[in-house]
């Protein structure tokens, strides 16, 4: 056979073999895979490294001297603490709500598939490409926020709403249970096998909560990639429940308003909730100094109250005492602290540390972008976020930062 020939038969299988990718089925099979090894190519290439220390700068000591303002007291240091509510009737010893038909998630695609599960409960009818198509067209993309999701429901389940809230703990995760109410919350995933060498196999993930069982202490859940109708401990939930600063997601009718307002009770209110918070991640780090993720949690409350200052030096302390290596994946507080901190230094540093990892992530994009533009490369600049909108079409915050660059003089 000729050279030329053997030519043609190579070019015919690859073309073959891309045609064939585009299959949907054959699409979902293989795109994982191929995730697989690109990313452990990469890890070569660029060997991960831990999170990198805060800069020694006169601006960040490395002791937070106090994060909750001078009239408000923090709680005893218990973890915690049951959310205040109005005097009800005791918790039934167990609950279990009518299960949704399973979602079985594709690559990168937790989110649309748990809120798939969650709409369900109120009569949709899509799935979780619906919804995918919508917050994170891109296969490729990694992480959906609350934010995201909640935007779905509000936009195109428009007869729902959708609320979410941070410092959960188990009695109101029972309490919503117990009313009707399935939450949805962020939690600790780890995988069954590394993306790159010395991979700490960290990551994030959605979970749907439809019961309880006090006498075996666990709650069902609706696991994307595990399976349906999973009984978890009460313990594992909450420690798995901490690093995403205890957040949770309700879906409800509009007539249903009223009932969850007096269920949350102060945490109703939205900033109330996050002064809650911060008292409890507060006093999460004064129980325990060594805990990364309760003086990450204390960032996050802070940057919510603008307290930007405050909240670099918490994360300052969160690096310092070690973070997973996927945790700038999912979370975003510390490029928002040390941005409107001053700090482009430590900015940088974390947004190469995030991009090295995650290399289509938009959030790290967006951030990195506005610490090239305070270093005075607004070229550099400009090409951060023209790819985080290529990664994310439709990212407002990219597209807001591209008008505001070329609106200067």
């Amino acid at each position: 056979m000729s050279k030329r020939k053997k030519l043609l038969i190579l070019a015919s299988l690859l073309l073959l073999a891309l045609l064939a990718y585009q299959i949907p089925f054959v699409h979902n099979r293989l795109a994982w895979r191929f995730e697989i090894l690109t990313t452990y190519l990469r890890g070569l290439i660029y060997p991960v490294q831990p999170v990198p220390t805060a800069a020694v700068t006169a601006e960040a000591p490395s002791v937070l001297v106090t994060a909750t303002p001078a009239n408000t007291a923090a709680p005893a240091p218990s973890g915690p603490s049951p959310t205040p509510v109005p005097t009800t009737p005791p918790l039934p010893p167990q609950v279990s709500l009518p299960a949704p038909a399973h979602e079985q998630q594709t690559m990168n695609n937790c989110g649309p598939a748990t809120l798939a599960m969650a709409l369900r409960m109120y009569g949709w009818n899509g799935t979780q490409h619906d919804i995918a198509a919508v917050i994170k067209p891109v296969d490729a993309d990694r992480n959906v926020n609350p934010e995201e999701m909640r935007y779905y429901v509000l936009n195109r389940a428009g007869w729902l709403r959708a609320e979410y809230r941070v410092g959960g703990d188990l009695l109101l995760l029972k309490r919503l249970l117990a009313a009707g109410y399935a939450p949805i919350i962020e939690e600790t995933f780890i995988f069954d096998s590394p993306y790159w060498p010395n991979d700490d196999l960290w990551a994030a993930h959605y979970l749907l909560l439809t019961g309880y069982d006090e006498s075996t202490q666990t709650f069902t859940v609706q696991d994307s990639y595990h399976g349906p109708d999973l009984q978890v401990a009460y313990e594992t939930v909450l420690k798995n429940w901490a690093p995403f600063n205890y957040v949770y997601m309700l879906i409800y009718l509009p007539e249903q308003e009223s009932e969850l307002r007096t269920l949350l009770g102060s945490d109703w209110d939205e900033a109330g909730n996050r002064q809650k918070a911060l008292s409890l991640s507060e006093a999460a780090t004064v129980k325990n100094p060594q805990d990364a993720f309760a003086w990450f949690n204390l960032g996050t409350n802070l940057v919510y109250f603008e307290r930007y200052a405050e909240a670099a030096q918490a994360y300052d302390q969160a690096r310092a005492l070690g973070l997973p290596q996927r945790m700038f994946r999912y979370q975003f507080g510390p490029f928002i602290a040390y941005f409107h901190a001053y700090r482009t230094d430590d900015l940088v540093t974390l947004t190469n540390y995030a991009l090295q990892r995650t290399p289509n992530s938009e959030e790290a994009l967006l951030w990195k972008g506005w610490a090239l533009y305070r270093q005075g490369d607004t070229a550099g600049a400009l090409a951060a976020w023209q790819k985080a909108l290529r990664e994310r079409p439709g990212y407002l915050d990219a597209q807001y930062a591209i008008d505001f660059a070329k609106s200067q003089p």
